[in-house]
């Protein structure tokens, strides 16, 4: 595969230093123009100022990037014709010489095969409402029962069908814990009132979950972190409630059915909350790359120390990433 890793994130994996993988569909397709880039831009600098490196990922002309410079980032934020790239999408991309801007799952499986350990995001894709007549699932879960990956995120879009994708996760193997919280996010709400069975409350309790994970000769699966957005900056439960059963009736009305319904709702719900989604939507990721930040420091620091202080498990050598692994080679600037 066509994967090119920056020298500044090359370096800090090498040298056993946090790194923090940011998904770029968030800025391409998330966010409109021209804040899109400044959110870019705030959000790699507070991995930085957590003390981590970022590696915003992409594919940039058929080719995967890991860690993205000024000038890829600006076209990934200016340029409209950028695509929207799962992790089903990753070989046509790098075939036909592509750009396009990576969804969780790509996301996830980039920087997993790279070397890195934990990613920031928004909220995950899941199991859609209405399922038993669509079948319509994210990608991102399966995805996640084959990467070993942190992601911290602020739960599942509520506008999907939360209780049945917890389902799907605990089915897939993948473990969910809840970050200062005993239930699962709402995405734009601080809780979806559906409980978990795991609480985890400083970024050292979740490092040593990972090392543990690097323990245990089983299979690889991804931990999802979930992080409320606080409750100040929540989307009002109310007014969510009342907006979501408004669009929720519009795309039935209209006919809207598949994977036209997600972009459909979001926009619904932008438009009917005056921009108030928005703003829940960007505190949350704001939070999550901050936690995420932290987590990477609090396991490369277990690591440098010899690591089973938190979780029992071994520490490992600088690049290696526990049984299972399938990391690419990062040795060079261009890991072809």
């Amino acid at each position: 595969m066509s994967t090119q890793v920056s020298e500044e994130v090359r370096e800090a994996l090498h040298e056993g230093r946090p790194v923090v993988a940011l998904e770029s569909t968030l800025i391409a397709h998330g966010l409109p123009r021209p804040r899109n880039l400044a959110v870019a831009a705030e959000l790699e600098e507070s991995v930085r100022a957590g003390g981590a490196v970022p590696a915003t990922i992409a594919v940039i002309d058929g080719t995967a990037r890991v860690g993205l410079d000024e000038a890829a980032l600006t076209r990934i934020a200016e340029d409209p014709s950028v695509r929207k790239l799962g992790h089903r999408d990753l070989a046509p991309a790098l075939a036909t010489g592509a750009t396009g801007a990576t969804t969780v799952s790509a996301t996830a499986w980039l920087a997993d095969a790279a070397g890195i350990r934990v990613f920031a995001t928004g909220g995950l894709g899941g199991v859609h409402r209405e399922w038993r007549e669509t079948q319509d699932e994210s990608a991102d879960l399966r995805l996640l029962a084959r990467v070993g990956i942190t992601v911290v995120c602020a739960g599942v879009k509520s506008i999907l069908d939360v209780p049945a994708t917890l389902q799907r996760l605990e089915t897939l193997g993948v473990t969910v814990v809840g970050y200062g919280t005993e239930h699962f996010p709402g995405f734009y709400l601080s809780s979806s009132g559906e409980p978990v069975d795991w609480t985890l409350c400083t970024p050292e309790e979740v490092a040593g979950v990972i090392r543990a994970q690097d323990g245990l000769d089983g299979p690889r699966a991804a931990l999802v972190v979930a992080n409320p957005v606080p409750e100040a900056e929540q989307l009002d439960p109310a007014l969510h409630d009342r907006v979501l059963a408004g669009g929720l009736a519009a795309a039935k009305e209209k006919g809207i059915t598949g994977q036209a319904v997600t972009p459909f709702l979001l926009e619904y719900l932008m438009v009917h909350t005056e921009g108030a989604s928005l703003e829940a939507n960007l505190a949350a990721v704001r939070g999550n790359v901050r936690l995420a930040a932290a987590i990477a420091g609090a396991y490369a620091s277990g690591r440098r120390s010899g690591g089973a202080a938190a979780g029992g498990a071994a520490a490992l050598e600088p690049g290696s990433r526990g049984p299972g692994s399938h990391r690419a080679p990062a040795a060079g600037a261009d890991g072809r």
